[in-house]
């Protein structure tokens, strides 16, 4: 798979020295670069139900900086201003299968960690405001010039604004970046994006999930597994308290034999990990076929059409019992026959029907039958 360019690096070089550690300009990572995304189709994803899409007015809006949410009208963008607004579209890679290939190009990080695509557009001196992160991020300049400033001085946000804007910004660094050029920002580093003409930005985040919704989740899920509604806390053995008031030994003692049920061993922790970061984000929906596939016409189709497309987010992990696959927050357990095919499933997208035809096993095209059906894959035509 082709891996973007980090410039003199190596991606060991680049893990080493600079990821999580400090920024990066890349000049051309992707020389004459070309977006597979316009800023017309940009804008015409913003008026579709289910994609998420903000517009950012710094001046001419009701307030400073002013933020409105999509889908929005088609004719909200010609009443806009000529200066100072910025239209956001979050997760372009499920609309836009370019855009995934482009993510996959970023695949000298585990790719659980990559968590979306976010393409900004602006007018000139478009801005969403000197900012930070609490994730990785790389600014892959689309189309158009754009000048960062970076800063490793992050203050105070300033108070009531939707936006979290840094109150005092000082800018320690500054370029302009030209189609293909890409800037690669660790976790909060404070940065400062301006557009100098019209001009559009692809940002590929990476996911960083806190402490509190990894354990969280990772307690729900037990929970869930373990428990039922109708297990309550008893206590046949009650016997006199000495003050009604006092949280007691034999009280506590029954507590902590609850909450010791909780696993800790490594194979409960990696089965739950990858229901966990399989799933995609509340509110994703997938298209499913008018009419469910079987085995046979499962193939027929695949053979008609001659490519299979995987749009859900796939891992694979593997320990002393075997292989298991997680897609879309669900686990499945391989055959031995099937073992090959989970660093094939989840690292490429795309699949040729004449270089599996011969290879795949009927236990194996059971479960893409399924994962079609439920529209984690998809078939098409070149």
């Amino acid at each position: 798979m082709k891996q973007i360019s980090l410039g003199d690096l190596t991606a060991e070089q680049f893990l080493q020295e600079y990821w999580q550690k400090k920024p990066l300009l890349i000049r051309q990572a992707i020389p004459h670069f070309k977006p597979p995304i316009t800023p017309d189709e940009l804008a015409g994803l913003a008026c579709e139900e289910g994609v998420e899409s903000r517009l950012i007015l710094e001046k001419h809006g009701k307030r400073p900086w002013e933020v409105r949410h999509g889908p929005f009208p088609e004719s909200v963008f010609a009443k806009l201003p000529k200066t100072h607004w910025t239209l956001l579209v979050q997760e372009v890679n499920r609309h836009v299968p370019e855009i995934a290939d482009l993510m996959d190009q970023f695949n000298f990080v585990p790719s659980w960690r990559l968590d979306d695509v976010m393409i900004s557009y602006a007018v000139p001196q478009g801005s969403v405001g000197a900012h930070t992160d609490s994730y990785d991020v790389f600014l892959l300049q689309a189309y158009g010039q754009r000048r960062w400033h970076i800063s490793h001085d992050a203050g105070e946000f300033q108070p009531d604004l939707e936006l979290k804007i840094l109150q005092r910004f000082q800018a320690e660094q500054t370029w302009d970046l030209d189609p293909g050029d890409m800037l690669y920002l660790p976790p909060h580093i404070a940065h400062h994006g301006v557009a100098l003409n019209e001009c559009m930005t692809i940002s590929i985040g990476f996911l960083a999930p806190s402490y509190r919704d990894l354990l969280q989740d990772y307690a729900q899920f037990i929970a869930d597994e373990l428990f039922t509604d109708e297990q309550r806390y008893s206590d046949p053995d009650l016997t006199l308290p000495a003050h009604s008031g006092e949280l007691n030994a034999q009280s506590l003692a029954k507590i902590c034999q609850i909450i010791r049920q909780m696993p800790m061993e490594e194979d409960a922790i990696q089965h739950w990990f990858g229901c966990f970061i399989s799933e995609s984000r509340a509110g994703t929906e997938y298209e499913t076929p008018d009419m469910p596939y079987n085995v046979k016409t499962w193939w027929k189709s695949f053979a008609e059409s001659g490519y299979l497309r995987r749009q859900a987010r796939a891992f694979f992990a593997r320990d002393a019992e075997g292989y298991t696959l997680f897609i879309e927050g669900c686990a499945f357990s391989l055959e031995e026959a099937e073992y090959f095919a989970a660093p094939l499933l989840t690292g490429q997208r795309d699949f040729v029907y004449q270089e599996v035809v011969e290879v795949w096993p009927e236990s194996l095209v059971k479960l893409l039958c399924d994962w079609t059906n439920r529209g984690w894959f998809y078939f098409y035509e070149l």
